[in-house]
């Protein structure tokens, strides 16, 4: 498989098996990389859009030492800024994928982190935001996800708000299982394509914390 697997799983194509990876913004080697895929990670989530607006060299760098180490599928994330200097959500795209088109790391998906940290409490805006989020990274040909849960919708949008269900969902709850239990539908989700059941764990191959997630 190459880098657009996890878009494969966003429209709806079964694998024979359950699927690991991780995500972290812990620098981790090509040798740590290769050591988890012999471990049967086949997939890794690497941050580039930062909070602050920056864009995370380190995250650059996992992406391609996950593909040199081994792993099927590399997508990244942007964490949006939602400070004046950090410019619209238009322009913290283009940064995003700019950085990663130039800095040569192949990926398969951008996702959204949609999770409550300095969202204003307009959730009108905060829905424009993200349509105009993910609307840039359609005109700019890049396939887009979202990461969030029902407390961070609710807060964000309001838990009813459908405006990007169309995109698919990486969930984050931590019941420590590799399973879609106990998922409530919200915002137009019926249904996860992928779920980070564990964050903020020990890695193995001693890569340091990392957060854990899985698809069926």
């Amino acid at each position: 498989m190459q880098s657009t697997a996890l878009v494969f799983l966003a429209l709806g194509i079964a694998f024979a098996s359950a699927t690991i990876g991780l995500d972290t913004v812990t620098p981790i080697s090509t040798s740590g990389f290769r050591c988890m895929a012999d471990m049967d990670y086949e997939f890794y989530i690497g941050r580039v859009g930062q909070s602050n607006g920056g864009i995370d060299q380190g995250g650059l760098q996992n992406m391609r030492n996950a593909w040199s180490g081994g792993f099927n599928a590399v997508d990244a994330y942007l964490f949006p800024c939602h400070a004046s200097s950090c410019g619209s959500a238009r322009q913290q795209v283009i940064n995003t994928v700019n950085a990663l088109r130039n800095g040569g790391v192949n990926f398969g998906m951008l996702w959204l982190d949609l999770e409550i940290y300095n969202w204003p409490s307009d959730q009108w805006g905060n829905q424009q935001f993200i349509l105009d989020l993910a609307a840039q990274c359609q005109d700019m040909g890049v396939s887009v996800g979202v990461y969030t849960n029902n407390n961070n919708w609710q807060s964000i949008v309001g838990i009813n708000w459908n405006g990007v269900s169309q995109y698919p969902l990486w969930w984050a709850n931590y019941n420590g299982q590799q399973n879609y239990d106990g998922f409530v539908p919200f915002g137009g989700w019926t249904w996860p394509s992928i779920r980070q059941y564990k964050g903020d764990v020990w890695g193995d191959c001693n890569v340091g914390n990392v957060d854990m997630n899985w698809y069926p």
